[in-house]
């Protein structure tokens, strides 16, 4: 039997424009048929927090793009982050991983992630799932 092609995220970013980059990629990829693994750091961890990814927004250089790239993903139908994120739990074919020490430097516990989370790993543990990747990518 032919392995699943995998791709695996490093997420360190949590802005509305990052985040849409790697929800389209990972969607893209479970469309393909392949496995997604995302690994939420530094910033892109704060997205996993309850009600985060409502709250996102574009890096301070192109703030003035907000609302028109918002009026426009609204206008193509497209779904927010969240929406995003759940259909791609929904596949079966995507995990989500919380970095524990980005987790302890800022003070989250799991109970302030969104229950979409599957594992809280370290880097070493990720890593090892990212070598089995076909596709590695950071964002």
């Amino acid at each position: 039997m032919i392995e699943k092609k995998k791709l695996a995220l490093v997420i360190q970013s949590g802005t509305i424009d990052k985040l849409y980059c790697a929800f389209i990629l990972a969607s893209t990829a479970v469309s393909m048929n392949w496995e997604a693994h995302l690994y939420f750091t530094f910033w892109g961890l704060m997205s996993l927090k309850k009600g985060a990814m409502e709250q996102a927004s574009l890096p301070s250089d192109y703030k003035d793009l907000e609302d028109t790239m918002k009026q426009n993903l609204k206008k193509m139908n497209y779904p927010t982050l969240y929406e995003m994120l759940k259909r791609l739990k929904q596949s079966n074919l995507c995990k989500i991983y919380a970095c524990t020490p980005t987790m302890q430097m800022f003070g989250t516990k799991k109970e302030d992630l969104i229950p979409e989370v599957d594992s809280m790993v370290g880097a070493a543990t990720f890593l090892n799932i990212a070598s089995e990747s076909d596709v590695n990518l950071f964002i």
